[in-house]
C-alpha cells in the first residue's frame, strides 16, 4: 500500500478544512494509506517515508508562507526528499491575488517535486464547492502515488 502525507498549518481552521477534506479524497483510493499531520508534528521523515506528499498553508501577511513552523518546515525540504514526489499544494486566504501559492509552486518544482495540479486556493472559509476541489485534489494526489 503506498502512503500519502497530508501536511498543514492552519491559524483559524480554514486550511485544516481543507486538509481533511484532501485527506478525505485521498482515502477514496484503496491504495493508499493517508496521514494527516499538523507542521509542528512533522519532520523530513515524514516526507520521506510517503510516496506522495499534500502541503497546505494560508497566505500570511505580505503573501508569504506562515513564517513560524511551516516556513521553517518547507526551508529543510531538498531535491533529494522532493525529485518526482508527486506533490499537491493548497491554502486559504483572504486578500492578495494568489501570488503567495505561485511562489510556493514554483519553489516546489525548483526542488524537482511533480505538482499534480495547480495549488488550490480557497478565499476565507472553504464552502462545500471548495471543499469538494479539495477532495478532488486529494484523490488525484492518491491516484499519482499508487501510478
Amino acid at each position: 500500500m503506498k502512503k500519502l502525507a497530508v501536511i498543514y498549518w492552519s491559524g483559524t481552521g480554514n486550511t485544516e478544512q481543507m486538509a481533511v477534506a484532501v485527506a478525505d479524497g485521498a482515502k477514496s483510493n484503496a491504495g493508499v494509506s493517508v496521514e494527516l499531520i499538523a507542521v509542528n508534528n512533522a519532520n523530513k521523515n515524514s516526507v520521506i517515508e510517503a510516496d506522495a506528499v499534500a502541503l497546505g498553508c494560508p497566505s500570511m501577511g505580505d503573501e508569504v508562507l506562515e513564517e513560524t513552523e511551516m516556513e521553517p518546515f518547507v526551508t529543510t525540504l531538498q531535491a533529494a526528499e522532493l525529485t518526482g514526489k508527486p506533490l499537491a499544494l493548497f491554502g486559504s486566504y483572504g486578500w492578495g491575488d494568489g501570488q503567495w501559492m505561485r511562489d510556493w509552486e514554483e519553489r516546489m518544482k525548483g526542488l524537482g517535486a511533480q505538482l499534480v495540479a495547480d495549488g488550490l486556493i480557497v478565499q476565507e472559509s472553504p464552502d462545500e464547492q471548495g471543499l469538494g476541489q479539495c477532495k478532488e485534489l486529494g484523490a488525484k494526489l492518491a491516484q499519482a502515488a499508487v501510478k
